[in-house]
């Protein structure tokens, strides 16, 4: 069995083994037509079941073999033109190279020795997107797992900031189509049930900073401490971003924190054409950044930056085996004194990778594609009168639903739609995601791939509509 342990002396048997996956890989990419192949879960988890873990093939190619029948036959392929689903992108080529080689090397993120230039490439990256949100000489950071991770981090700090003890009169003011992760951060951080508000927004789903700075005035008149203020640029639902510059004066006024989760819209950091849009970040105490959804990196890739790096020191703890605190005076970079992780994969690589290869420029023309490709398709649904479309794109996401000339009740248009989704997906011709607004059920195109066209977007259009009347032709039968 030492045979399959990466060393010196086995360094043919991983470039066979490597390669023929490549190959595997590449050949299944360039035969794909279609997203998905339509798949269930009561076709596929047989397959699965009958599997037995304790017997194992011992063979690469027989393995491979496979893997073909119960993975990357009916994976889900988010470089196909009409994967439109959900903030997965297709990833570019020197980040997929960078994964190859952290794997194999296996570095360990935490400590000095167990990644040197490891750690001064994550450090050297962190500075980079701090200078590019403009966070200033002081600005620090880390890479985390994901948009999550990061949001409970900030949050933690803003926590710990407040110096309160009282934890019940802490308030987090997002609005009421930010990410999920800031409700349950605040769970994990022991807030109370009401902790959360939800700030109202406006038409075009971005806070109302009236609202935000009633609910402010409220919270300091009830004598309740303002930890955060959570503005979204780029939420998942609707790609909107928060009026920033208002923002951070409400929080400068009120001592509230300014985190901004721009998971979604970090990619207008390396944008040449809309960078504009997230003026006012470089006023934030904390940003989440997540690389693998609009720098087109593999899962995962982000980080959480903060404008004062004394700051981290909440999520510091020493461990006399690990980081102990002699380390400290010793100038020695030991990233876990930063991380909520311990073991932490060398994710920095692919993005150094990245740059490396392509610059930011090369990245930000890819998003800023999309982003105009979101314009277009904004302006086939707001000309189809088959659509009802909802908001004009800030980024890259469409929501719309699809409405029928001759029903009217909103609920069968609901059920019609969810049917439309559902039998798309099934089909595997396009992958469509979906959300509710106002109670009601409507579809979401998130354009993250710049493969993708407008006459792509039509014929998904088209096939919606089309699964949509045969629904609703099947409904009246069945009502006759």
């Amino acid at each position: 069995m030492r045979s399959h342990l990466l060393n010196d002396t086995t360094t043919e048997h991983y470039r066979r083994s490597v390669t023929e996956g490549v190959e595997r890989v590449a050949a299944k990419l360039a035969a794909t037509d279609r997203p998905f192949t339509g798949v269930t879960v009561d076709d596929l988890a047989p397959r699965i079941d009958a599997i037995n873990l304790d017997q194992p093939l011992r063979d690469t190619t027989a393995v491979l073999d496979e893997l073909e029948d119960v993975y990357l036959r009916d994976a889900v392929y988010f470089h196909h033109p009409r994967y439109l689903a959900h903030l997965n992108c297709p990833v570019v080529i020197p980040a997929v190279l960078g994964e190859a080689v952290l794997s194999a090397v296996n570095s360990s993120l935490d400590t000095w020795d167990q990644s040197a230039g490891g750690t001064l490439i994550e450090r050297k990256l962190i500075d980079w997107t701090a200078a590019r949100i403009g966070l200033g000489p002081a600005a620090d950071g880390v890479f985390t797992s994901g948009g999550t991770q990061s949001n409970l981090q900030a949050l933690l700090l803003a926590r710990e900031e407040t110096k309160t003890q009282d934890l019940a009169k802490l308030r987090v003011f997002a609005s009421e189509v930010s990410h999920f992760s800031v409700q349950k951060s605040a769970k994990l951080l022991g807030l109370g049930p009401d902790a959360v508000v939800a700030v109202p927004v406006d038409h075009d789903k971005r806070m109302q900073t009236v609202a935000l700075a009633h609910e402010l005035e409220r919270c300091a008149e009830a004598g309740l401490v303002p930890m955060a203020v959570v503005a979204t640029a780029g939420t998942t639902d609707f790609g909107s971003i928060d009026p920033l510059p208002e923002i951070a004066g409400l929080c400068e006024q009120y001592g509230a924190w300014m985190h901004v989760d721009a998971a979604y819209g970090c990619g207008l950091l390396a944008s040449l054409k809309y960078r504009h849009r997230i003026d006012g970040i470089e006023r934030a105490d904390s940003v989440t950044v997540d690389y693998h959804k609009s720098f087109f990196q593999p899962v995962s890739s982000s980080a959480v930056l903060v404008r004062d790096a004394a700051t981290l020191r909440h999520a510091t703890y020493h461990a006399e085996y690990l980081n102990p605190r002699r380390m400290v005076t010793e100038r020695i970079p030991n990233q876990v004194d930063k991380s909520l992780q311990t073991t932490r994969r060398f994710d920095a690589l692919k993005l150094w990778m990245t740059l490396r290869v392509m610059g930011a420029d090369g990245i930000g023309a890819l998003f800023d594609e999309v982003c105009d490709l979101a314009a277009e398709g904004w302006n086939l649904l707001a000309a189809d009168p088959r659509f009802d479309v909802v908001v004009e794109p800030s980024l890259s996401t469409l929501v719309f639903r699809y409405i029928p000339a001759a029903v009217t009740d909103p609920a069968e248009i609901d059920r019609a739609n969810l049917y439309a989704r559902k039998a798309l997906f099934a089909s595997g011709d396009a992958v469509v995601a979906g959300t509710k607004v106002a109670g009601r059920h409507y579809l979401k195109f998130t354009l993250l791939n710049p493969e993708t066209t407008t006459a792509d977007i039509t014929a998904v259009l088209d096939l919606i509509a089309g699964h949509a009347e045969q629904y609703l032709g099947e409904s009246l039968d069945r009502a006759c």
